[in-house]
């Protein structure tokens, strides 16, 4: 698996979200913690170093299953948590990022993933009643008490991404990123160029729809959050499948999944990129990290580039 960096933070290129073992997607009761833990150990298996999750992740539960997952195994990989969509006062899911919640959501992040320190740590989401200043000063602190290695924003506007940077640096943004969702392009990654940010992609095969598997809304449970996503019903999410369907065509070119071809035409927007697509199974994490050694034509490239968003 090749490497990039982050900022200042080496991680093989291809990374593994653990969003899904807490649940997203699937019913509670359709859950395997042993199956999440063998996917993350065949992930290392295959050369990934990049586990991203959060504490509001189940809440909990996605971190404390990364943390069984790398017992003993802690300098194989670099570890990614978020903080700031759970409220420690509260004890509820609340967007908080004031320097007294972070301090309440790192020990426990540490806690249940069983380390010292976090490689990266995120602002999950951008909090309005905190200024940025507070919220970065905060990280710089627990960095300079070896706590935390690197700080992160996600889902933070080209203002904010530099007002943190101006307090302590950022080392990667986090924002969804797919052949389906482009809106970064325009000022998000030039900005992070700029300053040296490294890029994180979140759902980088739209939500499952670039894997190919789904070609219809009966492929989802009743209480799957997608039935409602316009994108998803009705005319829109026809007119999506053409996206797809391209996809795959290009794929088949290069003996590839969709999921793969997907990938690997993020990993052509640059070595400052580094995805994380989320499973919490083994021949998915198998196939997404074949990825990395598929190499796209400059004419599949240019195709791909010209499909129209979603």
């Amino acid at each position: 698996m090749k490497h990039i960096t982050l900022g200042g933070l080496e991680v093989s290129r291809i990374g593994l979200g653990a969003m899904t073992m807490a649940g997203t997607y699937t019913s509670e009761g359709e859950l395997d913690r042993s199956e999440s833990i063998a996917t993350i150990s065949r992930a290392l298996e295959l050369g990934v170093t990049h586990i991203d999750t959060a504490e509001i992740y189940g809440p909990f539960l996605s971190e404390e299953i990364v943390g069984e997952a790398i017992k003993g195994r802690r300098d194989e990989v670099k570890i990614a948590t978020k903080f700031g969509l759970y409220s420690h006062a509260g004890r509820q899911p609340s967007v908080d990022s004031s320097p007294a919640n972070i301090r309440a959501a790192v020990e426990g992040s540490l806690r249940r993933l069983g380390t010292d320190h976090i490689d990266l740590y995120y602002q999950h989401r951008v909090d309005r009643n905190t200024p940025i200043e507070d919220t970065a000063g905060a990280i710089s602190e627990l960095v300079a008490e070896g706590k935390v290695l690197h700080f992160g924003l996600s889902e933070a506007s080209p203002e904010t991404i530099r007002r943190a940077h101006a307090v302590h640096p950022v080392s990667a943004l986090q924002t969804e990123y797919s052949l389906w969702t482009r809106d970064v392009e325009a000022e998000i990654l030039p900005l992070l160029r700029e300053l040296g940010i490294g890029f994180v992609p979140y759902s980088p095969l739209g939500h499952g729809l670039l894997t190919g598997q789904i070609r219809s809304v009966a492929d989802f449970a009743d209480d799957d959050w997608r039935t409602t996503n316009p994108r998803f019903t009705g005319e829109n999410f026809e007119r999506n499948l053409r996206i797809v369907d391209e996809v795959r065509a290009i794929g088949e070119e290069s003996g590839a999944t969709p999921a793969q071809t997907a990938l690997a035409w993020i990993l052509t927007r640059g070595d400052d990129i580094a995805p994380i697509p989320g499973t919490r199974r083994v021949s998915r994490v198998e196939e997404n990290t074949a990825a990395d050694a598929i190499v796209l034509t400059e004419s599949q490239i240019a195709r791909l580039d010209a499909l129209e968003p979603a």
